[in-house]
C-alpha cells in the first residue's frame, strides 16, 4: 500500500489531540510562509512590464487567483480538518488577488502617470489596492484615466466576489464536509 493511500485512510478525528494541533498548524504556518512569499515577492522582483503588458497580467493573474480558489475550495470539500484549509486557503488568495492589483496599478502608473491623481510607488500601489478592498476610499490617490478607472471597477467587482462568493463558497465546503463525516 502506497504512503498516499495509507494517509487517505487515515482517521483525523481518531489521533490524539496534540497530533491534531501540530498538523493544524503546520497548514496554518505554510499558509501564512506562503503569503509572506507573495507579499516579500511583490516588493522585491522587478517589473518591467509597460501598460498594455500590465491589463494582459492583471487578466492572467486573475485567472490564477481563480484556478487556486478552485483547487482550494475541492481541497477544503475533501480535508479531515476543513475548517483550517479554509483558513489557509482566505490566507493566501486573499494576498495574492490583492497583490495581482497592486502590480497591475504600479505597472500602470509606471507606464503613463496621468493613469492615477499621483505616480505610484509600490507601497502607493499596495497602499490604494487596500483601501480599494476595504472600501474605504480616503481619496488621497484617485483613478483618472479611464483604462485606471475601468481596473479600479474590476478590483471593486472582485472584491463583492472575493469576500461574498469565496466566503460563501469556502464556508460551504467546510459545511458540505462536515455534515458528510456523519453520514
Amino acid at each position: 500500500m502506497t504512503e498516499a493511500v495509507q494517509t487517505a485512510e487515515i482517521d483525523y478525528h481518531q489521533l490524539p489531540k496534540q497530533t491534531r494541533r501540530r498538523l493544524a498548524t503546520m497548514s496554518l504556518l505554510r499558509s501564512l510562509f506562503v503569503s509572506v512569499v507573495i507579499v516579500v515577492g511583490y516588493f522585491l522582483l522587478p517589473m518591467r512590464l509597460d501598460g498594455g503588458v500590465a491589463i494582459a497580467a492583471l487578466g492572467g493573474g486573475l485567472a490564477v487567483v481563480g484556478l487556486l480558489l478552485a483547487r482550494q475550495i475541492l481541497d477544503i470539500s475533501r480535508s479531515p480538518y476543513p475548517r483550517i484549509r479554509a483558513i489557509g486557503a482566505l490566507a493566501t488568495s486573499v494576498p495574492l488577488f490583492l497583490t495581482v492589483f497592486s502590480t497591475s496599478y504600479f505597472l500602470m502608473a509606471r507606464a503613463q502617470p496621468a493613469n492615477f491623481s499621483e505616480q505610484l510607488s509600490r507601497l502607493d500601489a499596495a497602499y490604494f489596492t487596500v483601501t480599494v478592498f476595504a472600501t474605504v476610499g480616503f481619496g488621497d490617490i484617485t483613478a483618472e484615466s479611464a483604462a485606471a478607472r475601468a481596473v479600479v471597477t474590476v478590483q471593486m467587482l472582485g472584491d463583492l466576489v472575493m469576500v461574498g462568493l469565496v466566503a460563501r463558497t469556502l464556508v460551504g465546503a467546510v459545511q458540505h464536509n462536515l455534515s458528510h463525516r456523519g453520514e
